[in-house]
């Protein structure tokens, strides 16, 4: 392996390392046994969950193609799995608000143990069924775990600000440590015993299903609006009138769209900017690098998250426009660099550029996650809290469905010029945020002052 590689992973490694061994008394909060006892429950949870999704990940396209099936076949199954997400997301968001988000939690770990279990069949149909079920998984994943987690951490009375910190663990630990080794994991189980592509899937299923069982013996279940009766069409109509409503709402789930749209965008992209003439690539260590600058990222944000300055809605900002940078260098060397016609060999000089780009917004989307999540838990009404958060993915899905369609007809820099656009828009989205968010604020302080004065305007307290 190329110097260059060890030299970029050692330097996160590095910095991950100085970041987390050097955080004093300043940069944690001081937190109660009870709350330490449940969040570390959710996290071995979480983790087990992202380990089961990780697990699966790498290796998908790699099983579709040993069966046999073309990257025509291929593209129409990765479809059927964000199609899926955006036709049943809404529907099992709300059925996690109104039946219980414990029980939508379960009905995750079964749903894609499922999916894990069609992986045995090579009939497309079969595949099919699976992408589907996957589909509907993946939006219980990142709706009705979190729901779960806010509602229960309220009802139990914790301090609010200690959401920031299961939020930040959750990433460095789900997206980040977990991934790197269910990466290790899985090429253990499919280069080093030589078990088969379906292997990974079935230890995917193994994670779940012991999350599954902690799920069912430690959670107690919670929902979003149980004092009415309200039937799916009720609840998406609240939902949507929630999001008209507040400007708030309807900016974070526009952000929200825009930052997902574009990451996930970058996932089918990486690999074919890295290696444009078939470069030999090592694409697991990449991939570990990037789950490395994600947990760089992640422990940015539990500092950020841990003080009162700078807010959320304001640094945010300079993260959005930072990523929007970062997508935009493959546009740039295309422009610069004069490209190389020589096939195979080791990475080019504007591949290096682009790597160390693509690990800055990789750090992007590590500060991304804990404090969306931040957000949401603030401006997103409780009893209704899946079913938005579900309503934001229907765009995002809208637009992975497309580029995943035209990701042939279009030009590569094309692409990524379209991501590097989309974030520079949600920066300035954020902006308007933070702004509306300020004028909340200082309305709400008017409020309170008002109300401690008497009729006459005489301080009560004084």
């Amino acid at each position: 392996m190329e110097p260059f590689y060890l030299v970029v992973f050692g330097s996160l490694a590095s910095l991950v390392a100085v970041l987390e061994l050097s955080k004093t008394s300043k940069d944690r909060f001081s937190t109660s046994t009870a709350f330490n006892s449940f969040k570390n429950n959710y996290l071995v949870v979480f983790s087990l969950m992202m380990a089961g999704d990780w697990l699966q990940g790498p290796y998908v396209y790699y099983l579709y193609n040993h069966y046999g099936f073309g990257k025509g076949e291929i593209g129409h199954l990765f479809i059927a799995g964000f199609g899926s997400s955006m036709l049943f997301g809404t529907v099992v968001g709300s059925l996690a608000d109104k039946r219980g988000r414990k029980r939508a939690c379960v009905t995750y770990c079964i749903t894609y143990i499922l999916s894990c279990i069609t992986k045995h069949s090579p009939q497309y149909k079969v595949l099919m069924l699976g992408r589907v079920l996957g589909g509907i998984a993946t939006s219980l994943l990142f709706s009705a775990f979190e729901s779960w987690l806010v509602a229960e951490h309220n009802k139990r009375g914790f301090d609010q600000q200690w959401l920031s910190i299961t939020f930040a663990k959750a990433i460095f630990l789900g997206n980040g440590l977990m991934a790197i080794l269910s990466g290790l994991f899985g090429n253990v189980l499919v280069d080093s015993l030589k078990l088969g592509p379906v292997a990974p899937f079935d230890a995917a299923s193994c994670f779940l299903s012991i999350g599954m069982i902690i799920i069912l013996s430690t959670w107690t279940e919670n929902y979003g609006d149980p004092s009415e009766n309200k039937d799916l069409l009720t609840q998406f109509k609240g939902a949507a009138a929630a999001i008209a409503a507040d400007e708030k709402i309807t900016l974070l789930g526009a952000i929200q769209s825009l930052f997902e749209g574009s990451m996930y965008t970058f996932v089918f992209l990486w690999t074919p900017a890295l290696s444009p003439n078939d470069e030999d690539i090592p694409h697991g260590f990449i991939f570990a690098t990037f789950m490395l600058s994600s947990m760089l990222g992640s422990s940015i944000a539990s500092r950020l998250l841990a003080h009162p300055t700078p807010r959320v809605e304001s640094y945010m900002q300079t993260v959005f426009m930072l990523s929007s940078i970062a997508l935009l260098l493959p546009v740039v060397t295309n422009l610069l660099v004069a490209p190389s016609n020589v096939k195979g060999g080791s990475i080019s000089f504007s591949g290096c550029i682009q790597l160390i780009g693509f690990c800055i917004f990789e750090a992007c989307v590590g500060i991304f996650w804990p404090s969306i999540m931040k957000m949401r838990s603030q401006y997103i009404p409780e009893e209704a809290r899946s079913t938005i958060m579900n309503f934001f993915r229907i765009p995002l899905n809208i637009f992975v469905c497309i580029a995943l369609y035209n990701v042939k007809a279009l030009p590569m820099t094309v692409m990524f010029g379209m991501c590097s656009a989309f974030l520079f828009v949600a920066s300035l989205l954020q902006r308007r945020l933070m702004v509306i968010a300020e004028i909340h604020k200082s309305r709400s302080q008017d409020w309170l002052n008002m109300e401690e004065m008497d009729p006459e305007g005489v301080p009560l307290n004084g």
